[in-house]
């Protein structure tokens, strides 16, 4: 999803449906003609900026999108590096959440125009699209004062392909999706709250988001790595799947917690709230 966003961008670890590792199944594999080191090996060509990763002992992660001298916009490089810090990210089996963000005051402007140019062609277009859909999920967003978000796709003549469209829809629904991305229009905060785009508004500039976005996870990640994992799991599951398919996975993650460590401990310590049952 190519943005304007100012510091700072929010996301969860990525989710595996298959266990111990937590990540939505690839969209694409090599059944649909997609090979990942035939287009890594173009990307590599067009090299410039940096995808920096800061793993902390809290279980939240910092990566910096870093390329201030093109707004932050991704180089082919960059969009190997991502894919490598989100592979790491998926094996990093204490990390509860990941802060995203952009180096100076910019969160990302897309592309890099060097390497759109260069692989301008549909087929190594689609096979980018690929390898970046396969990369990218998000859950929440965080936006500074001041700071604003603007689809820009259309200028360019192009679509959301890195799955910013489809998600969209799924976020803000198909008649607010549509105006954003045919107006080009800018979001400011306010109004991306009103319509879901962001969870919430940092009280502080930018100055200081990174710290406000660390202390609104740490709240939202209270609890051990373990149980924090699987509920992300079964939320992305019942987003991303079809119902029944969601179920299967809610049931599997279940049993992963149910008589686990965490579930033990709770129930040695006695119960801390009351009037509620374990089951729905």
């Amino acid at each position: 999803m190519a943005l304007h966003l100012r510091k700072c961008f929010l996301l969860p670890i990525r989710s595996r449906l298959v266990l111990p590792q937590q990540r939505i199944k690839s969209v694409y594999t090599t059944c649909d003609g997609f090979n990942e080191e035939e287009i890594r090996e173009k990307l590599q060509r067009f090299p410039g900026g940096s995808v920096d990763l800061s793993k902390q002992t809290s279980g939240i992660a910092v990566l910096t999108v870093n390329n201030p001298g093109r707004m932050n916009a991704f180089t082919g490089t960059m969009m190997g590096e991502l894919k490598d810090r989100v592979d790491e990210l998926e094996q990093w089996t204490d990390g509860k959440g990941l802060i995203v963000q952009g180096a100076a005051s910019t969160f990302c402007s897309g592309s890099d125009l060097n390497a759109v140019r260069a692989i301008s062609n549909p087929q190594d277009g689609m096979k980018m699209c690929m390898l970046m859909q396969n990369t990218l999920t998000r859950l929440l967003r965080l936006m500074a004062p001041g700071s604003e978000i603007r689809f820009v796709h259309k200028h360019m003549g192009l679509v959301p392909g890195w799955g910013g469209a489809a998600r969209l829809v799924r976020i803000v629904g198909s008649k607010n999706a549509l105006q954003l991305l045919s107006t080009a229009r800018r979001v400011d905060p306010d109004y991306a709250v009103s319509i879901g785009l962001a969870e919430e508004i940092l009280a502080s500039d930018v100055s200081r988001s990174l710290d406000q976005a660390q202390k609104w996870l740490s709240d939202h990640t209270k609890g051990p790595s373990s149980v924090i994992r699987a509920l992300k799991k079964v939320v992305i599951s019942g987003r991303e799947l079809p119902l029944d398919e969601a179920l299967r996975i809610e049931k599997q993650v279940f049993g992963t917690v149910w008589g686990g460590p965490a579930n033990l401990e709770a129930l040695a310590q006695g119960p801390k709230h009351k009037g509620h049952n374990t089951d729905d």
